[in-house]
């Protein structure tokens, strides 16, 4: 089957997961052309729906993947946006309960939960010694990493409250208690965190924009990640840790459930040696979990569904 998949082209990680669909599926995937043999517009890049032609979309079956919405950032401009795209989707993608309740609540369209998949080819379990001394980190810290930008892109101070980098820094702090920290930062706009790291005197390494192999070392050569987001789609360290069997802690958002309840805090809790041994015990767990998530086997729930309505 022919499919148009619309990918942002923003350098995120929206455009990895098409073109991991891509070469994964049996279906013949395009992010150029639109033809008379197109079956299906995917529009996994749903905020830049309107780059396609108006009239293009009316003609064709168009699904839409909302990847999550942040509810106090979710004004009435956006709202506006929302209903406006709505009369040219079919239907809707998302990946947790929380998005859907979103998206019923404003279209009448169907709804389909479907977990995104972990690339088998890109994450590889390493050793933890070894990558540590390639990279460079210290050998005698408890290294806790964060792969995510934390300030928003008007100032670069200020805190991106739906990733939570006001709790990750919470967080560092009551390890810190008991740990000899050191941590690990990679993504853009880390401003916020290094900015506090450096008030509390808690050494880090800071790589802004690492390739997908490098971030591969770098989850290796931790003794721990931690999820702090407030609000989520994702997010794809929690897929990524369980591949690897890096430990890991997350706050309960986007698709969390895949992780052991072991590994699981809340905003106000309070992290100590117990959760973290906790989250140690659970990685094996977690690695059973994401088996039925691997990308040679699940994207073909995508398929399966896609096929389904053009049916």
């Amino acid at each position: 089957m022919n499919i148009f998949c619309h990918v942002p082209r923003e350098g995120w990680i929206v455009d990895r997961m098409g073109q991991e669909f891509k070469s994964v599926s049996s279906f013949n995937v395009s992010f150029d052309t639109i033809d008379k043999d197109t079956k299906l517009i995917w529009l996994l890049g749903s905020w830049c729906w309107n780059q396609i032609p108006e009239k293009v979309l009316e003609q064709k079956k168009v699904v839409c993947t909302i990847h999550h919405e942040v509810p106090w950032k979710f004004n009435e401009e956006r709202k506006k946006n929302f209903i406006r795209r709505d009369k040219f989707v079919d239907y809707y993608l998302t990946y947790n309960e929380d998005t859907k309740k979103l998206i019923t609540s404003l279209s009448k369209k169907p709804v389909k939960i479907i977990p995104h998949w972990i690339n088998t080819v890109l994450w590889k379990e390493l050793n933890k010694e070894t990558e540590r001394k390639k990279l460079g980190l210290p050998d005698n810290k408890f290294i806790i990493g964060s792969f995510q930008r934390d300030t928003e892109g008007h100032d670069l101070t200020t805190p991106k409250l739906e990733k939570g980098p006001d709790i990750f820094i919470d967080k560092i702090l009551n390890v810190a208690k008991f740990k000899d920290v050191h941590v690990v930062l990679a993504g853009w706009r880390r401003q916020y965190v290094i900015s506090e790291l450096k008030k509390h005197k808690i050494s880090y390494t800071y790589i802004e924009l690492p390739s997908d192999e490098k971030i591969n070392q770098l989850y290796n050569a931790l003794d721990l990640y931690i999820v702090s987001s407030r609000c989520e789609g994702g997010p794809q360290a929690i897929f990524e840790c369980a591949y690897l069997k890096t430990p890991i802690i997350s706050t309960p958002v986007g698709q969390y459930k895949l992780l052991s309840d072991m590994c699981i805090y809340h905003e106000k809790e309070t992290i100590d040696l117990e959760r973290i041994e906790k989250s140690i015990q659970a990685i094996n767990l977690n690695f059973k979990n994401i088996l039925s998530l691997l990308d040679t086997t699940h994207i073909k729930k995508y398929e399966e569904y896609f096929t389904e309505i053009i049916k």
